[in-house]
């Protein structure tokens, strides 16, 4: 697996999203969420993403622990995992419990990438500065490495690049531009977004995006959509999820350049995973707050023949599958499957 550089850090082409494996998704055991992790690391992938939301501490947690004791040449000449979070924090004390958290759940002395998470707008990131400062003084005592910015937005980007304080975006991309919140005009989203990379690229900052199969949306034209993001020169790295060890092999293959065998293709074709909504759903909305891309609504006479009046019904066309509206459920109605 190839490695590149990256605001001063060494990680992978290929970085390990692991939300698809947390609580927010596929709901693996810690055991079994390690094993992976482990496994992708022993073939040369040393990036992994993940986020105070995911659930997916204990994951990585475990996973560190197996590498740090692995007798012999198990792990030789790989160096350490390279891990990225985030948090919602906006004040200097939601930061500090983000960073503390991080670093006392997965075992870890320093936080090698800390960003914001899922910042919508400037003024999001002004709301933010507070915690934006914390993490940048952690950055001087030598507690996080690189302090960066994730988001599905265009303008998010574009202000990143003119912000000398930023060292890492992590921006949505993907060939048709599946779950980008504000393209504006007639030009098409994806070539947006590449335009507004390219200027934080130039600037100096690191890339490494998100959601190349526009959260499983583009699943069928997976070759189209992995020829577009690594054909992409201004990203370093793309977070992808795995769930299972075919799923990073085959990745790994298309990561390397080299054909995928049939069997494993065959393997790990499936149908895309959607969103659903329980019968024993209230109705109350709070998914619908949390969702930056507008896929859900509640059903009236007049927008769903479905879905039972005052229950959410989800837009399939606008859902990245991120699982993010399930932590707002009171009830446990939202899964993703």
């Amino acid at each position: 697996m190839q490695k590149v550089m990256m605001a001063g850090l060494e990680v992978s082409r290929m970085c390990f999203g692991t939300l698809t494996m947390g609580p927010l998704q596929k709901g693996m055991t810690v055991d079994e969420g390690a094993d992976l992790l482990v496994y992708a690391f022993s073939k040369g992938v040393n990036f992994f993403d993940t986020a105070e939301l995911y659930g997916t501490y204990p994951h990585m947690a475990e996973a560190i622990r197996r590498i740090r004791s692995a007798s012999g040449e198990a792990f030789a000449g790989l160096g350490d995992p390279v891990i990225s979070t985030k948090s919602y924090a906006y004040d200097a004390e939601g930061a500090r419990n983000a960073v503390e958290r991080a670093r006392r759940e997965m075992d870890i002395d320093v936080i090698d990438v800390m960003m914001l998470h899922e910042q919508e707008t400037k003024l999001t990131m002004e709301g933010h500065r507070e915690a934006l400062e914390f993490y940048l003084d952690q950055k001087s005592r030598g507690v996080i490495r690189a302090v960066g910015v994730s988001t599905h937005a265009i303008e998010v980007v574009k202000a990143c690049a003119q912000m000398p304080e930023i060292d890492i975006i992590h921006p949505i991309v993907n060939y048709l531009g599946v779950g980008i919140i504000d393209a504006k005009g007639s030009t098409p989203r994806a070539e947006q977004m590449r335009e507004a990379v390219a200027l934080a690229q130039n600037a100096g900052k690191g890339v490494f995006a998100m959601k190349p199969l526009g959260g499983g949306n583009l699943a069928k034209t997976y070759d189209d959509c992995m020829k577009y993001v690594l054909g992409n020169e201004h990203i370093q790295s793309i977070a992808i999820g795995m769930q299972t060890q075919d799923e990073i092999d085959m990745n790994l293959a298309i990561f390397d350049g080299v054909p995928v065998p049939v069997d494993l293709r065959a393997r790990c074709v499936k149908d895309r995973r959607s969103l659903h909504v329980a019968d024993w759903c209230q109705g109350c909305g709070n998914c619908i707050k949390s969702c930056q891309f507008k896929a859900l609504r509640i059903a009236t006479r007049g927008n769903s023949k479905d879905v039972p009046l005052g229950h959410v019904t989800v837009d399939q066309k606008r859902c990245t599958t991120c699982g993010y509206c399930s932590r707002r459920c009171p009830v446990f109605a939202l899964k993703i499957y």
